[in-house]
């Protein structure tokens, strides 16, 4: 008997058609609609495998629900969504993407900057309604970039990309992290500093920390309070990292200018959010890695690890 993969999104044929040559595949046939719980339990109890995205919570329950199941392959860097100790626990490998988005994700992140300090998607706004009736001196106006400093919250393989753009723009770049990147120092001119600090000084404060116990609220009221009335704060890591309602009270008080987030701590994103109401908080709905090529390297990873691990190989990114 063929062992069962089960993917929780419907994904592109040209990269299911391999595994489908040599292993079961069921798959959740919507795109944009997450698999119900329900169902997800009911597909797990006979698979091999488990294909998820980062919207996908799988609970130990789930994991303790399928006897066969031997790896985990998640369609993210991340796997906040998977209880990976509970894994560890049940002898279940667990994969991610790490590396084949970096690029991609930074060129997002400055972008996303950039649409933040210059009102682009407000502007735009404006135009489509109808009520760009005259031009004025200070109509839409915005922060500069060139020349301005960059404080950059986790300094892992994608925030050393996004800190390499902005050194196109001249911007002076400062970061926290865990441990010091001395090379990266000595390399690109960027300087470390105490995340109080970071924040004292910061024009813009980009977040590409991962979501753990530590980071979990790590931007809220104190944090908000230490920033520049001109600051701007770009999230697009986790939407946990920060604090949703001191950032809305933050912005709403003129504390900081303004906010560009690609993430929310519950995704998708509720239509009542009070983040939505403000003028000044460009948002995105979690796009980070969505460029063509970046998304099927990244699907083309996590079918290898599958196979990788059927067959009896060590696949590459295990995260546990």
């Amino acid at each position: 008997m063929k062992q069962t993969i089960f993917i929780t999104r419907k994904l592109p044929e040209e990269v299911i058609q391999p595994l489908r040559e040599k292993f079961t595949v069921r798959m959740w046939e919507e795109e944009e609609i997450e698999v119900p719980v329900d169902v997800l339990k009911k597909e797990v109890q006979q698979a091999d495998a488990l294909w998820t995205t980062i919207s996908d919570q799988i609970t130990k329950e789930i994991m303790t629900s399928a006897p066969n199941l031997k790896v985990i392959a998640n369609l993210a860097v991340g796997f906040n969504n998977i209880d990976v100790e509970a894994a560890k626990e049940l002898g279940i490998t667990v994969t991610n993407t790490p590396d084949v988005l970096t690029e991609t994700t930074a060129d997002l992140a400055f972008a996303l900057l950039l649409a933040s300090a210059r009102r682009i998607t407000e502007a735009e706004r404006v135009l489509r309604d109808g009520k760009w009736t005259s031009w004025a001196p200070m109509q839409l106006t915005g922060m500069d970039v060139f020349g301005a400093t960059l404080g950059i919250i986790g300094m892992g393989r994608i925030g050393e990309a996004a800190a390499k753009r902005a050194k196109g723009f001249d911007m002076n770049v400062l970061y926290y992290n865990r441990t010091r990147k001395l090379e990266a120092e000595e390399k690109y001119g960027f300087s470390y500093a105490e995340l109080d600090s970071l924040l004292q000084q910061s024009d813009f404060v980009l977040i590409f920390a991962p979501l753990t116990e530590e980071t979990k609220n790590m931007i809220a009221k104190r944090e908000l309070g230490l920033m520049k009335k001109t600051a701007i704060l770009l999230n697009v890591a986790r939407g946990g990292i920060v604090n949703e309602q001191d950032l809305y009270d933050a912005l709403k008080n003129g504390d900081i200018w303004g906010a560009g987030l690609d993430v929310f701590e519950t995704e998708p994103v509720p239509l009542n959010h009070p983040l939505l109401t403000l003028p000044n908080v460009t948002v995105l709905p979690h796009i980070g890695s969505a460029s063509i090529q970046t998304r099927l390297a990244m699907m083309k990873m996590n079918q290898k690890a599958i196979m990788d691990v059927l067959e009896g190989r060590v696949p590459k990114n295990v995260v546990i």
